[in-house]
């Protein structure tokens, strides 16, 4: 709308002093005829821009106060730091229009200060290997959380796709993934958005509790999770040379572990270290080489086994090669060249390659039937906050 714009040019002259009507045009995402016809008409209404050769700034002491929020802009108070959170939420244009609103409030050497953070700090929630979700519905359910309306959706979870009637309490953004915490037939529950695959705002209304806390329930959530995430463990000897990589490749907890591990006489260390399943940690370890060797559970052992049988069919090795290979300290020496020329995003991508080829099976061995889908993409565990169907 034009009196926005209006009162844009206004508030970004007042809290940036001169700019050229290019300048201004290219921030409003108008043509520079248009600034000009925008300047004209603010003087008419009694806005003293003043404009020469270097652009236009408002008369010395002036101050709009036409910076009230609109109910839009209250909203996206809390995104202002997250402009792409406010674009997926359908805010981008109120959150820019409330920093705008609250630039301009600021008293000169605070404003100052507020654009030098702006210059120097930048957030970017998404991990590396994905850019967050597509979360299709993502507005709509927002919609629906703001005005307290109950869904009724089609959600795909691990093994089935189901229907559910959702009183929507809150939307969480976690490492660029929104998920939807809802009451469902059994009590509040946690549903990724992006597998919403159909959803209907219904007329009906729901009361949010006054005593439930978003923030303190997603506390509880990811505690629950990571208590259930590793439900077993393994018996396994590491090669020293590899164990400034446990950490990265296999995770805090099993670095933790090897950590606290008994060292052996030809320098290995012996650990108990915790699993999420045989199938998990069979990819886990395959990452180590031959730099770790897992003496227990038999079912792993068995699993790597026959992983390793099947590479070696697959690469058989030359005669050269097979010469070179008899030597382990060459083959130990080669395997940690390897590793060490590659970047931790190179070993990462690898893991997680794998662990994405997993199938259904081997995630419902991972723990709770409820999640939704094998995550986080760095190290494999399971996916934080699945549905748990009801």
């Amino acid at each position: 709308m034009r009196a926005d714009r209006l009162l844009s040019i206004a508030l970004l002259l007042q809290s940036r002093g001169r700019l050229t009507a290019r300048q201004l045009a290219t921030e409003l995402e108008v043509s520079v005829r248009t600034i000009y016809r925008d300047v004209l008409a603010l003087g008419t209404a009694g806005i003293p821009v003043y404009g020469d050769a270097n652009g236009y700034c408002l008369v010395d002491g002036y101050q709009t106060q036409l910076t009230g929020l609109t109910p839009d802009e209250a909203r996206g108070l809390v995104l202002t730091g997250l402009p792409g959170a406010a674009a997926d939420l359908g805010l981008a244009e109120a959150v820019a229009a409330a920093q705008l609103k609250l630039t301009a409030a600021l008293p000169a050497a605070l404003r100052e200060r507020a654009d030098r953070m702006r210059q120097v700090f930048h957030l970017d929630s998404p991990g590396w290997y994905h850019d967050g979700d597509s979360a299709d519905q993502l507005a709509v359910v927002a919609d629906a959380v703001w005005r307290q309306r109950v869904v009724t959706v089609r959600y795909e979870n691990w093994t089935r796709i189901v229907d559910r009637r959702l009183e929507p309490y809150g939307l969480v953004l976690k490492a660029g993934r929104w998920y939807l915490v809802a009451r469902a037939e059994r009590g509040v529950r946690t549903f990724r958005v992006n597998h919403i695959r159909h959803l209907s705002v219904l007329a009906e209304g729901f009361d949010r509790p006054a005593e439930f806390d978003l923030a303190a329930y997603w506390r509880a959530h990811v505690l629950e999770f990571r208590a259930r995430l590793h439900q077993g463990e393994a018996l396994a000897r590491f090669a020293p040379g590899v164990l400034d990589q446990v950490s990265h490749l296999l995770g805090n907890a099993v670095a933790a572990a090897v950590a606290d591990g008994e060292p052996q006489p030809d320098g290995w260390i012996l650990a108990r270290v915790p699993i999420e399943s045989d199938s998990h940690a069979e990819r886990q370890f395959l990452r180590l080489g031959a730099e770790v060797e897992v003496l227990a559970p038999e079912s792993l052992r068995q699993r790597l086994a026959a992983t390793v049988a099947g590479l070696a069919a697959l690469y058989p090795l030359s005669p050269t090669n097979r010469d070179q290979a008899d030597d382990p300290a060459d083959h130990d020496e080669a395997g940690r060249e390897d590793r060490n020329q590659a970047g931790p995003a190179d070993r990462a991508q690898a893991g997680r390659t794998a662990h994405d080829q997993a199938g259904s099976a081997d995630r419902d061995q991972a723990g709770s039937a409820d999640r939704d889908q094998a995550g986080p993409p760095e190290r494999g565990e399971a996916e934080l906050a699945g549905v748990r169907a009801g």
